[in-house]
């Protein structure tokens, strides 16, 4: 038998388009050059390309949003670009998830081998080059996951949609007379889109501050503690 490391040289680099099954995927992924991004979607290998200023400026910002929200909640987890099982089809890497741990009814596990098994809560794709991608074939994986919620930044167009599972299927969440978006998962958890979109990052964290002083998030944090406690909600 061949060793582990010739194994592993062996095997051929993934290719855009190409069909495979879950297992061969992250086998092969696992071999590719470091830096490499790969999705698996209905057993078809989707390449990512390098991401831009644009792309990482976005990302960066929203995913800045999300931490100070996870810091402030407990079993509440924050991730960027982990690698995701969605069935024994699909594997992606979203640019951001919010996850409950799976004590606190979470939906989501980390395996021992430190990916993540089924849907997080929510799910953020900054979409650059891959708009029709994100808002297309990912867009529908998630829905059909089962993802509770997903906010899609289409930067190129300066367009942020935020959409709510409802009977299997995604309706958008809109904003409020202030502009403010709120999470139906994760109470507290609000977004003022406009502000993030236009880089006024310093309104976006006042009305995430304003979300994490509101009775709904003072609720959630309650329900959380009863569950750390074993206790039962009435």
């Amino acid at each position: 038998m061949l060793p582990c490391e010739t194994l592993t040289a062996l095997r051929s680099p993934l290719s855009q388009g190409e069909c495979l099954g879950r297992e061969e995927f992250e086998a092969r992924y696992a071999a590719m050059p470091p830096g490499t991004k790969a999705e698996l979607l209905e057993g078809v290998v989707w390449m990512a390309s390098p991401a831009g200023f644009e792309h990482s400026l976005a990302h960066s910002e929203i995913v800045g949003w999300l931490v100070v929200y996870a810091a402030a909640t407990s079993a509440v987890d924050v991730q960027t670009k982990i690698s995701t099982r969605l069935g024994l089809t699909n594997e992606v890497q979203p640019d951001a998830i919010l996850r409950l741990e799976t004590g606190f009814g979470g939906k989501s596990r980390v395996a021992a081998d430190g990916y993540l098994d089924g849907p997080p809560e929510l799910v953020v794709e900054v979409a650059a080059t891959t708009s029709s991608y994100d808002s297309g074939p990912k867009f529908r994986l998630y829905e059909q996951a089962g993802v509770a919620e997903s906010i899609v930044w289409e930067v190129s167009n300066q367009q942020l949609s935020w959409f709510a599972l409802r009977e299997g299927k995604y309706i958008p969440l809109l904003p409020d007379a202030a502009g403010v978006i709120a999470s139906q998962v994760f109470p507290g958890l609000w977004l003022n889109g406009s502000a993030l979109v236009a880089g006024r990052l310093q309104q976006v964290m006042l009305t995430l501050q304003q979300g994490l002083a509101s009775p709904a998030y003072a609720a959630f944090g309650t329900a959380l503690e009863r569950i750390s406690k074993g206790e039962k909600s009435c």
